[in-house]
């Protein structure tokens, strides 16, 4: 039998090039390997953007479109979101009965994000306990492995501590689950910082090319060109990170040479690239809507995976009960 893998992703904007190649690229393999549960984590949204749910809804059905027209296939993998399937938060409940507050205040994207968004009041339990929202995710499909980032591996040994407390507890009854690192290629945003909605400064997979265009010639660069004849250096430059996975190896030497030796300016680079950045972004937009175009299909794959993730939850929900003789 494949091993199964969970994954989330939360509906707090629309997709942009970050999503894709730090998310949506590896489970396209992932799919074909393992057997896969994709889920919208509209839930997760609230933590964040309990003040204002209303556009939840709207950026999960966009979030679909996208996943879909990417080519994550309902075939392979089940596509759910979060809020169909309540045996989340009621696995979820029954741990916050047995994880220790300190835990929870101990990972340390917990400060870190408070600071980040310290424009918005986190003194909530639902963003304290998130990473044990996470954690009923991932345990109530018996998850062997959850793809993520080096700055998520707390978040996986939070959850394979509650296991462990689970199981002693009550007897054997979850597997731990392994974190399976995946490689995030480093793309930043337009301004250099990191790509987000919340700066403003993202490439959005269902962006007109108009609009990419007049970003990407925008675009942040190596911030020693000051003119044009100023010579400068790639590996400092956040353009020529999209031209490693964009362009050709031989364009890209000839882009490196001409960098350092001023024989190119910024504007060219950033135009070589849109050469292929916009062919890509409008094969995908193409597929995308056909499934837009398509509502009913849309629904059925998603009632499908609902259907198929809330078979396997309520089973493993019960004998969960079970052993805690509930």
């Amino acid at each position: 039998m494949k091993q199964r893998v969970v994954s989330g992703m939360r509906p707090t904007g629309y997709l942009h090039l970050g999503h894709y190649h730090g998310v949506l690229k590896n489970w396209l393999e992932l799919q074909k390997k393992y057997d896969c549960y994709f889920f919208v984590a509209d839930w997760h949204s609230l933590t964040t953007e309990y003040a204002n749910p209303s556009p939840i809804k709207e950026f999960t059905h966009q979030m679909l479109l996208d996943w879909l027209a990417c080519g994550i296939d309902p075939n392979s993998a089940t596509l759910f979101i979060q809020s169909r399937v309540p045996e989340h938060a009621e696995l979820h409940l029954l741990l916050s009965m047995i994880t220790p507050i300190s835990w929870l205040e101990r990972v340390p994207s917990y400060k870190e994000l408070r600071k980040e968004l310290s424009e918005k009041d986190l003194s909530t339990y639902g963003f304290l306990g998130y990473p044990l929202l996470q954690t009923a995710d991932v345990i109530l499909y018996q998850a062997n492995k959850v793809p993520v980032g080096q700055d998520q591996l707390a978040h996986i040994e939070l959850s394979r501590e509650v296991v462990r407390r689970f199981n002693h507890l009550y007897g054997e009854t979850f597997v731990e689950p392994e974190a399976m690192l995946t490689e995030v290629p480093k793309l930043l945003g337009t301004d250099g910082r990191k790509m987000s909605k919340s700066f403003g400064n993202s490439l959005f997979l269902s962006e007109n090319p108009e609009a990419v265009q007049k970003k990407v010639l925008s675009m942040m660069t190596d911030p020693a060109r000051k003119r044009r004849t100023d010579v400068g250096n790639p590996d400092l430059c956040p353009v020529f990170d999209y031209h490693k996975i964009y362009t050709a190896e031989t364009k890209q030497a000839e882009l490196a040479a001409g960098c350092r030796s001023a024989a190119i300016g910024c504007v060219d680079c950033k135009k070589v690239f849109l050469e292929t950045l916009i062919p890509f972004l409008k094969a995908h937009q193409e597929r995308r809507k056909e499934f837009e175009n398509n509502p009913k299909r849309v629904n059925e794959i998603i009632e499908a995976g609902v259907e198929r993730a809330r078979k396997v939850a309520s089973a493993n929900l019960k004998k969960i009960k079970e052993v805690m003789k509930i």
